[in-house]
């Protein structure tokens, strides 16, 4: 059938163009934990990914790929600020950047494993900047 043409009578409804069809709950669960534990590796890529493309299509997995994005954005200002201040310091503290990426690793799996029993997590000390 080419674009011109009407869909026959009986046919199936067609979801709106571009519309994607909601995840189910066992989708929504492994890809909000990716986006948790993506944050690992790639930082606030893995979950702005998995949030732009997955937006709409679940809540759960809406409201976790967005705190996962938050936390991980506030990690590098950490990263940022405590480079700075190491910087400043002269060295005296060097420490601050290896304390916020145990932070954030200690965080980032207690999210996953909340994020596997299915809870709804929050990272404490996090900014909402995405909401």
């Amino acid at each position: 059938m080419s674009y011109d043409q009407q869909p026959p009578a009986g046919g199936q409804p067609q979801p709106p163009f571009g519309g994607q069809p909601p995840l189910r709950p066992d989708e929504e669960k492994t890809w909000a934990l990716l986006a948790h534990l993506g944050g690992i590796i790639f930082s606030f890529l893995a979950p702005l990914v998995v949030w732009l493309v997955f937006k709409g299509r679940g809540p759960y997995l809406d409201d976790q790929a967005k705190e996962a994005l938050n936390f991980q954005i506030t990690v590098v200002i950490a990263y940022i600020a405590s480079g700075i201040l190491a910087g400043i310091t002269f060295g005296v503290l060097f420490f601050l950047p290896f304390v916020v990426g145990v932070v954030a690793l200690v965080f980032s799996i207690l999210a996953a494993v909340a994020v596997n029993k299915g809870e709804w997590y929050r990272y404490p000390l996090t900014l909402r900047l995405v909401k």
